[in-house]
């Protein structure tokens, strides 16, 4: 059984009377990794300093491993917590060889000669010991910055947007390396990012905030399939909402003709609803009635992302395979195959979508 490492309860941080961080209740197992996911401003660096000490909390509690961190009116020193901190900036020491920087934690150990040596191994920098930070790449001076990290063996490691000054290809490199580190370690992890796949690349729990309020701490999977408010659902992956109506707990009346779900809403039947698409749930089929014009597209490689606008009006994205090459203004066919798909209850009334309905395309997809 999994056991209870943070605990983050009814936790607020405020600067002066504004609350940065409302009512945010968060707990991570032993040996996890979290990411704290979301847009500039909403709170997530805000609590990963709260946890590492570096911000005093207003209200609620940070517990790690049963002993209080924070509470209002109580702040533990940060070098008492046990936490270790990878920074944006790496900030390493200049005039220290990178050997010299990842035991500087453990200097005065009898043991800091073998863990180096053992740590520069792990993030597979041992032939480089004798540089200077200067002398390495970014994605290197990244990974003596985790070294150094986890020389004194924290309880819990906290990386601050730790990608953000290398360039895509690198990141996404560099992020599943830092996951095999601290899984090869059992270091448990917070990482704070913007970028959803990096997320999604290195934690096996995210947390999505909005405007100081965390909306759902979950698994990347659950959070694409299964978000449980619309702005989640809109931050997580691509797509677009559409307007439909209820005509049964699991059976949704939308432009794109009748939707089946894979489960049932709990909302009166006749209620309006908007239904998330994503790009994946709308399928090339060349003689399907229902039929879209090209506005837009982009070259992944294996598939092409295209971007639709039904005759209501109304747009969507689409994944088709990248061997078929439409241009835009182009007419094409399409199904909606959504296995999970995903609805949320809609202000107002829902106009019946009779241009698709009428033209033949009513049927179950």
């Amino acid at each position: 059984m999994s056991q209870l490492l943070l605990s983050l309860r009814d936790l607020s941080c405020s600067y002066d009377a504004h609350k940065v961080v409302q009512d945010l209740n968060l707990h991570l197992n032993a040996g996890d990794i979290g990411c704290l996911l979301g847009p500039s401003g909403c709170g997530k660096t805000t609590t990963l300093r709260a946890i590492a000490g570096f911000e005093p909390v207003s209200g609620g509690e940070i517990q790690l491993a049963g002993k209080t961190l924070s509470k209002a009116g109580f702040t533990l020193a940060p070098e008492k917590r046990r936490i270790g901190m990878v920074f944006q900036d790496y900030a390493l020491f200049p005039h220290l060889s990178v050997a010299q920087n990842v035991g500087f934690g453990i200097r005065q150990q009898a043991n800091c000669a073998k863990v180096t040596q053992e740590l520069l191994a792990l993030v597979k920098l041992d032939h480089l010991a004798a540089r200077f930070p200067h002398e390495l790449s970014g994605g290197q001076q990244q990974r003596v910055a985790l070294a150094r990290a986890l020389a004194p063996e924290p309880q819990l490691l906290l990386l601050d947007e730790p990608f953000s000054n290398l360039d895509g290809e690198l990141r996404r490199r560099l992020s599943h390396e830092v996951r095999d580190i601290l899984k090869a370690r059992g270091t448990s992890a917070i990482l704070v990012t913007h970028d959803q796949e990096e997320a999604f690349a290195v934690s096996d729990q995210v947390g999505v905030f909005n405007k100081g309020r965390l909306e759902q701490w979950d698994t990347p999977f659950n959070l694409y399939h299964e978000p449980r408010t619309p702005f989640v659902a809109s931050f997580i992956g691509q797509g677009y909402f559409i307007r439909g109506q209820l005509l049964g707990p699991d059976l949704v009346s939308t432009e794109l003709g009748e939707i089946r779900g894979n489960r049932a809403y709990n909302l009166p039947i006749g209620s309006a609803v908007d239904v998330l698409l994503r790009p994946d749930d709308i399928v090339y089929e060349p003689q399907s009635p229902l039929q879209a014009s090209i506005v837009g597209k982009t070259f992944l490689g294996a598939a092409t992302l295209y971007r639709l606008q039904l005759s209501t009006g109304s747009q969507l994205e689409a994944l088709f395979p990248s061997h078929a090459d439409h241009q835009p203004g182009q007419q094409v066919g399409i199904r909606v195959a959504a296995e999970h798909l995903v609805a949320f209850a809609a202000p107002g009334s829902v106009a019946a979508p009779a241009t698709l309905l009428e033209s033949g395309v009513r049927r179950a997809l």
